[in-house]
């Protein structure tokens, strides 16, 4: 379908405008506001785009079909300006705070801006993308602008955060570098004109003729690369100490949809390894098992955790690891996990916003000075309470329902040790989070502390993605669902 691919430009350049505007504005709040406004304004018109793939049930292709809009990617798209669009709206309060005692002058705002929409040409980059060395070329791009926005204010720990996230960065893309070539190597078979062709949508109508040896290493290697930056365990260990010295703003557009966004990456070349592989779920295997690792590493860690943003983090590890998991179970694992990718993102930004405005108010992220909140900051703290409730799966809450369609994926597939596994894992999480929160909601207040009072914002900036969960966990919108489902379909092909 090529009417529409209009659209697909004016994503990927709207955020170049945004880039330019920005560095020409000399007032910091004009800055922040202006981007917020971009933000905005991209939203809307990739809100056009999804609804026409929405409607009319097919991609949108442009560029002699080097730009892609499909079911996948346009479902992605709207958990991606859905997280921005919020987390943009924070960084106006956010850092409106530090604009009103002077620490943030218009360099700093310029800088932050014109990352925040480099980051968003970066994303668009990946998901409209239909060639995988392109989409490989978008993941890079995000990981050097996101290092530049954990290390904003150039402190120590977040310089130093932002190192070993680009070194472990490197690592990880030379993985998926080398898996994407492997991939080009697997279609030597075909004919010559389309022999080496990275464009997936040629790769996917002739899967059944790709060698399955070379995709199986080529997998191996993608799925380590890319891992590392979804923060799957073992390679994750860069993923907490990003998420704790990054600004909040950064720290939720990372854990909301960073993470997602390489995962995405992953989902594009499972079809492409069970095809060629007559669908020996080989491919879903090790995903299980990754995913299996990683939930069972984060449970571990939380438990013992004293760093609110560092706990959050490896909820962070645990939820890559659930959607992983529910992916490689396949049939409604692959829906649970594309459901639990919208309630993760909406949660976690949620608990980033919420962590971030007490570090500011507390001057600490230590859960154990972090105590009393909710009489201290009842909006973010009964908001960071609830959206921590949330995450351990608390029932109205969405994520309740994506893991519990999770356990009947996997009871229906019988397979009984990951599901074992997954429960043993969440009981655990279960316990050591809901003690923590507790803690910190309902602690005793240090005498110094002043009661905050909240604005319109910040009514704003917790309830609508708590009522979102809430809404999500009673009844999903059939648009919402059937998008789900077709996206379900490209990943389960």
């Amino acid at each position: 379908m090529r009417d529409g691919g209009v659209l697909l430009w004016l994503l990927l350049f709207l955020p170049l405008v945004g880039v330019a505007v920005c560095l020409v504005l000399k007032s910091p709040r004009k800055i922040l506001l202006t981007t917020c406004g971009g933000i905005f304004a991209i939203g809307a018109v990739a809100a056009i785009a999804i609804a026409i793939v929405i409607i009319r049930g097919t991609p949108i292709l442009a560029a002699n079909d080097w730009l892609l809009l499909d079911a996948l990617s346009a479902y992605h798209l709207l958990v991606m300006i859905l997280t921005f669009a919020l987390t943009t709206l924070f960084a106006v309060r956010y850092f409106g705070d530090e604009l009103r005692v002077n620490h943030f002058p218009t360099s700093l705002a310029r800088q932050f801006s014109s990352l925040w929409f480099g980051i968003v040409a970066s994303i668009m980059t990946v998901l409209l993308s239909n060639n995988l060395g392109v989409m490989w070329v978008g993941i890079e791009a995000t990981t050097l602008v996101a290092s530049l926005l954990i290390s904003l204010h150039g402190q120590p720990l977040a310089l130093e955060a932002s190192w070993k996230y680009i070194l472990l960065g490197v690592v990880g893309g030379t993985f998926a570098f080398i898996g994407t070539l492997t991939v080009g190597i697997s279609t030597y078979r075909l004919p010559v004109e389309t022999s080496g062709c990275l464009m997936w949508t040629q790769l996917m109508a002739c899967a059944k003729t790709l060698n399955p040896e070379a995709l199986k290493i080529a997998f191996i290697f993608l799925l380590t690369g890319y891992g590392t930056k979804v923060g799957l365990a073992p390679m994750h260990s860069w993923l907490p100490d990003a998420h704790s010295q990054a600004p909040a703003p950064v720290s939720a557009i990372f854990s909301g949809f960073l993470l997602n966004l390489s995962l995405y990456c992953i989902m594009r070349y499972i079809p492409l390894v069970e095809v060629a592989t007559n669908h020996a779920r080989w491919s879903l295997r090790i995903m299980v098992a990754f995913g299996i690792i990683s939930i069972m590493i984060s449970a571990a860690f939380i438990l013992v955790q004293h760093d609110v943003k560092r706990l959050l983090a490896y909820h962070s590890v645990e939820h890559m690891g659930i959607i992983t998991m529910g992916l490689g179970i396949g049939g409604l694992g692959v829906l649970a996990g594309l459901f639990h990718t919208l309630n993760h993102s909406v949660c976690k930004t949620l608990s980033f916003f919420c962590a971030g405005r007490l570090g500011q108010l507390y001057g600490t992220h230590d859960m154990e000075q972090l105590s009393g909140v909710a009489r201290v900051a009842p909006v973010w703290g009964i908001g960071l309470f609830a959206s921590i409730l949330a995450l351990i799966g608390v029932a109205p809450f969405a994520i309740f329902m994506s893991e519990f369609q999770l356990v009947k994926a996997a009871l229906d597939n019988r397979a009984m040790w990951a599901l074992v596994f997954f429960l043993f894992g969440s009981s655990a999480i279960f316990v050591g989070a809901l003690r923590h929160a507790m803690s910190m909601t309902w602690g005793d207040t240090a005498a110094d502390k002043s009661y905050d009072k909240a604005n319109i914002i910040d009514y704003v900036l917790v309830l609508f993605p708590l009522g979102l969960l809430l809404l999500l966990g009673l009844w999903i919108p059939e648009f919402l669902w059937n998008l789900i489902q077709n996206a379900a379909l490209i990943v389960g092909k």
